[in-house]
């Protein structure tokens, strides 16, 4: 993928490209290379360095395994000029389990490290937490409808420029500005579904669950505090993430994403997240620490 490519005009072209972005290149023994993604703002986006390195470990488990969980830590910042460089140490094969070890590389300098841990199909115990008693997808608005009936141009261009970019719908519960952000209480719900069907791989939607997973959380933890990253002198960036995944679910189809900071303080911020599908079930759960800081423009 080239550095001069653009986002697709449709969802289903984005949709194309992400498949290709994770759909990596050997170098080596247990080394291969990620492609770059279009359009971006310089930094790559930490989801893709997540999906990136997932895809990289799932070719060396065999595939009666499925991902369940990941743990990472982002380093530095990746620089979406350059292609990305996954090696992959193998960590641990029994006789349920299986872990592989990630490390993300830009000349030659880790970005990214990251365990995944893989399991065997068993039957066991089950309960879970319900699911939030929120709206449907089918009674919320589109992205263009939100775009056409925001009165705040400012915010109509941002709402546009992200709808534009990403391969994921998006369809928030909440309405919040984003040009004018206002303290809210740290908590958001979405429903969020991949812009075009793509095939049965278990392994390929919990990696695309992982992208999406990193594309709003962050935010949560500033929302009683009235910023964003649109507020001058406001700097956040993710530290580390984990995903558990409890259940099989379709990326495909609608998921709601329930989201809630319970913590801030000390120049970082503490989010957690629920993916579940419509019909109620629990198929994964999300933690993340931020870096966020605020300094007012003198």
């Amino acid at each position: 993928m080239t550095t001069d490519e653009q986002p697709a005009e449709t969802i289903e072209g984005r949709v194309e490209q992400l498949l290709r972005l994770l759909d990596l290149t050997p170098k080596g023994e247990l080394l291969f290379t990620g492609s770059r993604q279009p359009g971006g703002q310089g930094r790559v986006f930490g989801g893709q360095v997540i999906a990136q390195g997932l895809m990289a470990a799932m070719k060396d488990v065999e595939p009666s395994r499925h991902l369940h969980s990941l743990h990472c830590y982002f380093m530095r910042a990746g620089d979406e000029s350059q292609e990305i460089d996954y090696q992959v140490r193998q960590d641990f094969d029994g006789g349920s389990f299986s872990t592989r070890r990630i490390i993300a590389l830009q000349s030659e300098r880790p970005i990214l490290t990251m365990t995944a841990s893989f399991h065997k199909l068993e039957e066991g115990f089950h309960h879970q937490e319900p699911m939030p008693n929120v709206p449907g997808p089918d009674v919320l608005m589109t992205e263009q409808e939100r775009i056409a009936q925001e009165t705040d141009p400012q915010s109509a261009a941002l709402l546009n420029r992200f709808q534009a970019m990403r391969p994921i719908e998006v369809r928030p519960i909440e309405r919040r500005s984003i040009a004018r952000p206002e303290p809210q209480q740290p908590f958001a719900h979405c429903w969020m579904r991949l812009g075009a069907p793509i095939g049965d791989d278990l392994n390929l939607h919990r990696a695309i669950l992982a992208y999406a997973s990193d594309m709003m959380l962050l935010g949560t933890c500033a929302l009683p505090h009235g910023v964003n990253w649109q507020v001058p002198g406001f700097m956040n960036a993710s530290l580390d993430h984990a995903v558990w995944f409890h259940d099989d679910f379709r990326v495909d189809d609608w998921l709601l994403y329930a989201m809630d900071s319970p913590w801030a303080g000390r120049a970082r911020g503490f989010n957690r997240g629920r993916f579940y599908t419509r019909d109620g079930r629990l198929v994964a759960s999300v933690a993340q620490e931020g870096l966020i800081r605020y300094r007012k423009p003198a």
